[in-house]
This record gives structure tokens, sequence and C-alpha cells, in this order.
């Protein structure tokens, strides 16, 4: 019997593969194609193209990634398990690695079973005399047995454009003398004299300064929000609701239980006259219709605190009224913020990778991204003494910075990105800055 071809889709999706990837007009390029465009076919849940580099793998891409952030922990641990999957692949040959199959060190196991699914399909791009170029990574809940022998071509071509562009480009005839050498040598120490103005760029967004958090006083259900995101509101005004059916129906439970109790301390009451062995029952039934009374004061001012009012004028912040109708809080969850409109401030997230030395009253320029022909200007006014971890995971200080004569377009919850200037520094400095940190966090000098 001959054997059975590939169905046409199949051949051409794997011919367009070829196609892109010999399109491709740079290593940054490629290595995007060969993490994104492969996905109809083997619909892989991320993939990693990295680099060698001597002795250690470069991450180029990753799919579905712009650009990741360098300092978040995933990549910190995809470091060290590249480390780990370059050695599970010593020859040219493909290699699927399922999770169950394999004892990687604990962290790296820990690190697998977060974020990583069943198993990892690792295919090693190496050059015509076998010197390995980069490795490829596909994340896979099953092994593709089926593609595998097919897509064989597909990552030979990824190898010979990776070659291509990773050759070294021919040295040129001309080469300086040592005159002209101890010149550029001596241009670039001046250089590295020259002062400059020490900066540091960082996400940002327009606040206000004066801003109070509107929390739940009591734990229920949000029945409904008044107000709408960005609405403006008086001292007062209703903000949102709690859903005060268990409270009522509490209520009513102990409204029957104090008629109870006075009935029956009436009758006691009554009966002590004629009989005094009933005189010790009084005090019993009159502590029972005291703690039933103050039951119900407890559960009536919780009813009173299940419409939350405005404790100010100003602008309601928050996201949208959809996420919190019929969820249940907790006492002291916020919900919203009021806001003064009139008194904006930047809010800075400065990663500590890009710290600088600043102090109160250094400058700032908010470039908006709604307004970026329009920077906003401004002085930081606080600094946040300990750095923490930011919504995107990236540990960050928290700076306040004011706004210069507040321009209209300085909208609350406008984003942007902030440039602070620190002090003067030379330029040797400041291009060695990062560097040197390192180096010192390295050697421990």
């Amino acid at each position: 019997m001959t054997e059975r071809l590939p169905p046409a889709p199949l051949l051409l999706s794997l011919s367009a593969l070829r196609d892109r990837a010999l399109a491709a007009d740079s290593l940054n390029a490629l290595a995007f194609s060969i993490a994104n465009d492969p996905f109809p076919l083997l619909q892989h849940r991320q993939a990693l193209v990295f680099a060698q580099r001597e002795q250690t793998l470069e991450l180029l891409c990753v799919s579905g990634l712009a650009k990741p952030a360098e300092d978040s922990p995933y990549l910190v641990w995809l470091r060290r398990a590249s480390r780990w999957l370059a050695a599970q692949v010593t020859d040219g040959q493909p290699r699927w690695l399922a999770r169950e199959a394999v004892a990687p060190d604990a962290d790296i196991a820990q690190g697998w079973a977060e974020w990583w699914p069943a198993g990892a399909w690792c295919i090693p791009l190496n050059d015509r005399h076998g010197t390995r170029l980069g490795l490829v990574v596909y994340l896979l809940d099953s092994p593709p047995t089926g593609l595998a022998p097919l897509m064989e071509g597909v990552w030979q071509t990824w190898a010979h454009c990776w070659a291509g562009f990773s050759r070294q480009p021919r040295l040129l005839g001309w080469r300086p003398n040592k005159r002209q050498v101890g010149l550029a040598l001596l241009l670039g120490a001046g250089l590295l004299l020259v002062p400059v103005r020490q900066s540091a760029l960082a996400p940002a967004e327009i606040v206000s300064r004066q801003a109070q958090n509107i929390s739940s006083p009591i734990d229920g259900v949000i029945q409904a929000m008044q107000v709408r995101p960005n609405q403006p509101v008086e001292q007062d005004a209703p903000l949102f609701s709690l859903d005060e059916t268990t409270l009522r129906s509490r209520a009513e439970v102990l409204g029957k239980e104090l008629a109870v109790a006075d009935a029956e301390l009436m009758a006691a009451s009554q009966r002590a006259f004629d009989n005094p062995q009933s005189k010790g029952e009084l005090t019993l039934l009159n502590g029972r219709v005291q703690q039933r009374r103050a039951e119900l004061a407890a559960v009536q001012a919780q009813l009173q605190r299940t419409q939350v009012r405005s404790p100010r004028a100003g602008v309601a912040v928050f996201s949208d009224p959809n996420d919190w109708l019929g969820k249940p809080v907790v006492t002291g969850e916020r919900i919203l913020q009021v806001a003064d409109p009139s008194q904006p401030a930047m809010r800075i997230q400065l990663p500590v990778a890009n710290a600088i030395a600043l102090e109160p009253g250094a400058e700032v320029t908010l470039f908006l991204t709604a307004y970026p022909l329009s920077p906003l200007k401004g002085q930081v006014l606080e600094t946040s003494y300990q750095a923490q971890a930011s919504d995107d995971g990236v540990v960050a200080y928290r700076l306040l910075a004011s706004i210069e004569e507040a321009p209209e377009h300085a909208r609350l919850g406008l984003h942007g990105t902030a440039k602070l200037y620190g002090e003067r520094v030379v330029l040797g400095y400041y291009l060695l800055r990062r560097p040197i940190a390192a180096l010192r966090a390295w050697s421990g000098l």
C-alpha cells in the first residue's frame, strides 16, 4: 500500500510557516514568527524562543507578549528553567518532556506546576556544523505525535535563516593606527566626564490629593450602586446600598422573641403576688427581655447603615457598577473613592530597577497617553519608604507629585509616563550606574 499523504491544507500551512521565516528581516522578527505563527497547528499554551549565548540561553520572544518585564517572577524562574531544558536536549533532535516523566530540581518542578502545562516540546536549532544556535520550547497539553515528522522541514528552515542572521560581518580593510586609537580613547574619556542630569522613567496615573475611601460598613451583599464612575456627587448623596433581606428577617424574628419575652415577664410578675417562688424567675426573665431588646437595637442599627452616603463632595472613582452588583463584601472592604477633581496629583510607580536618588521637590514631567503633546509639570511631594509589588507584579516605590496650574486635561484616571529628574552626575556614572549596582550585588563588594 502507498503511504497516505498529508491533507492539502496542512501542507499549505507548513509551506506558509517556511515562507514567513524566509521573509523575516531580522533575528527578532524570525523569533516572533517561530513563537506565534505555528499556533493554528500546535495550539500551544505558550512558546518560548531562546538564543544560545555561549553557555547560557537568552530569551528572545514569548508568544503573546510584546516585551515581557525582565524582573517578573516568571522570567526570573525561567532563567533557571532554561538551563535545565538545555541540559535535557543534548543532540539535534526535538524532545518531548512530560512533567510526570522527568525529575527536575524542586524549584523548577514547583514553577512548572504553577506556570506550565503537562509537557514541553523542545526543538534545538543547529547550524550545518552542529553548533547550537537556539532552542524553541512549545508548552503543550499533549505530545505532537502526528505533526512532529511533518514539521522537520520547518525547523530546518528556521535554523537556516537563524544561521544567516548570526553570520559575522566581514571586517573592513581600514584599521585605525595607534594615534587614532589614542585620540578616540581620550575623546571617550572626556565624554564620560560631561555632567548630565540623572533621570528615570516610570508609569504614572493622575489621582486626587484629597480622596477618601468608601468601604462597606457591615458584612453583606451589594444591592444597588446609586452612582456611576466619574459622576460628581454632593455631600450626603447616596452612593450604594446593601441588601436588607437578611437583616429585616432577623429584626422581625427578634421582634417576635422580644414580644414573647415581655409576655413571659408580665405573666411572672402577676404570679409573683400569689406565689413567692415566682419572684426568683423575674430576674432571669427581665435579663432575657433586655438581651432581646439589645439584639433588636443592634440589628436596627445595622439596617440604618445599609445605605452608604458620601461624606464629602467630589467625584465617584471606581471601575464598573456591574462588578459590584450582587457581590458579597465584608466590613472595611473598599468599594470606591470620593475624590476632589480640583486637586489633581501624579501617582508614580517607580520600579526598583530604575530607582534613582530623589528628594521631595524633585522635578517631574508627565507625558499623558491621551495628550502626548501637552506634558504636565510638577514636583515630588512624598515617596514611600518601602517598595511594594504593584498590580503588574513589579516591585516599585510609590511617589506622589504635584501638578502645576492643574490644566483642564489633567483629569482623574488618565495614565502616562513620568520622567523624574535627579541630581547632576557625570555621563560615565549615568551610563554605568545599573551595571555597577548589579556587579556590587553579585560580588558583595
